[in-house]
């Protein structure tokens, strides 16, 4: 068990990307997070706080410290934390940090549970087996490179890093060299992991050349082309930090992805090929999540005439499978993921395949498709245009609201009362908001006052 010690930083910044609330302390339902946490990717567990983030003011260490002494002895084998407590106005405020764990770990009642959204999961037993040989894969970013030094990391980077993560409200609280060792860049002596050097190295692929990615641009549907010779029209190599990596594989993808403009009112909106988050998400997962241990393949984007793929060399992780890969979440290079988090490379950690699915599909093109081989794992998307695309502004508004603005498409405008007879089982001032909030985003127009009030498209 870990010491407490007074805290000066964001509770919720943890060694993980997790983040549960626990009104007061519970032994077994600590038990559970503890077990699901570490076997998952880490994180942070608040206890006295309610999850509206509200402190309950239900909580003393005394108490944490029993339950903690439960929930260890219920799991196997113990889960090694660190915790620290902060005075709030209506409490005390405790904040466990649960570090990922190289080893499995289940509950005395046989149970091995992972994180699955904002729920403790247990496995079955062929996810049981697949975890425990492949959970200590993520330890590789963790190997000290042989032959590299202090000196093979650009300072430069790791400056624009510190930056960024400032950015996200993670400010350096140690020392370079201490923080690098923290984020598991460096050993104690200094030396750069393989993740350091990915993250901050001057030239990674000399040590890693494994690292690098592979952009293909073919002019059919094929790798040939019709005289049998290789079909493509445009090759690079592109290799560097990760972080470049990412920047310079974008910046080709744009230039091959741009297919015009248009002019809407006095603005010019450029037209792409693909959603451009779809394609930053498949691009940057094939970076964070590909297995660094096999040598001899480099990510590769291949963009044919009707669909992009991107291969990522190393099969799913951990209990990560084509069925759940939408809800479910574990990293395979846990402190690569955090590097590039904070660096701003991963807008939210744990949410980009459903929001993949649902910018192709808004786009009016079918959803990605996944391909997972024990050495290999493929995000296709395709050009096709399948549907008539959904509006920009159709795309974040309630069903009620939606119904409403279809109302105006058939009627050419909406007044309150319509508006309730539409929604008859909401109340008005629900539906109040609901138009306030149309008109504030700028997609509808209020027209009179009072009760000779319409709302019409903008």
């Amino acid at each position: 068990m870990g010491e407490m010690g007074s805290v000066s930083v964001d509770l919720r910044r943890g060694p993980g990307p997790l983040l549960d609330y626990l009104p007061e302390p519970d032994g077994d339902r600590l038990a559970e997070m503890l077990v699901a946490f570490a076997n998952t990717d880490g994180g942070t567990i608040l206890v006295g706080v309610d999850r509206e983030g509200r402190p309950t003011g239900q909580v003393y260490p005394e108490e944490l410290e029993g339950a903690l002494q439960a929930a260890e002895a219920r799991c196997t084998p113990p889960v090694q934390v660190s915790w620290e407590r902060a005075e709030v106005a209506d409490g005390v405020v405790i904040a466990i940090h649960v570090p990922r764990s190289p080893e499995l770990h289940s509950l005395d009642d046989g149970r091995v549970l992972v994180r699955a959204g904002a729920e403790n999961r247990p496995l079955t037993g062929p996810e049981i087996r697949h975890l425990a040989a492949t959970k200590s894969s993520g330890d590789f970013e963790a190997e000290v490179v042989a032959g590299a030094g202090r000196e093979d990391l650009d300072e430069a980077l790791i400056a624009e890093y510190l930056e960024k993560r400032a950015e996200r409200g993670q400010p350096a609280h140690l020392p370079v060299d201490d923080l690098l060792v923290e984020i598991g860049a460096t050993d104690e002596a200094g030396h750069p992991t393989v993740a350091g050097l990915l993250l901050f190295g001057r030239n990674p692929q000399a040590f890693l050349p494994q690292s690098g990615l592979v952009f293909v641009r073919f002019v059919g549907t094929e790798p040939r082309g019709e005289d049998g010779l290789a079909g493509y029209g445009r090759r690079e190599e592109i290799s560097g930090p990760l972080a470049r990596i990412i920047e310079r594989t974008w910046e080709v993808l744009l230039e091959e992805m741009h297919i015009g403009a248009v002019v809407k009112g006095l603005e010019r909106e450029e037209r792409l090929e693909y959603p451009p988050f779809a394609v930053r998400e498949a691009l940057v997962n094939a970076v964070c999540h590909r297995d660094y241990r096999l040598r001899g393949r480099r990510i590769e984007v291949r963009k044919f005439a009707d669909r992009l793929e991107v291969i990522s060399p190393g099969g799913l992780p951990g209990y990560i499978t084509l069925d759940n890969i939408v809800e479910e979440h574990f990293s395979r290079n846990p402190r690569i993921v955090g590097g590039l988090y904070y660096w701003g490379y991963i807008e939210e950690l744990g949410l980009g395949v459903d929001r993949m699915i649902e910018e192709m599909t808004q786009a009016g093109h079918p959803p990605p498709r996944f391909r997972a081989t024990p050495y290999s794992f493929t995000v296709t998307l395709s050009n096709l245009v399948v549907r008539a695309p959904v509006p920009a502004w159709a795309r974040s508004m309630n069903e009620r609201q939606a119904k409403a603005l279809a109302y105006i498409q058939e009627h050419g405008r909406i007044t309150n009362r319509e508006y309730r007879q539409l929604c008859p089982e909401v109340s008005a001032e629900t539906l109040r908001l609901d138009l306030a909030d149309l008109v504030k985003r700028g997609i509808l127009l209020k027209v009179g006052a009072k009760r000779g009030t319409y709302y019409i498209l903008k």
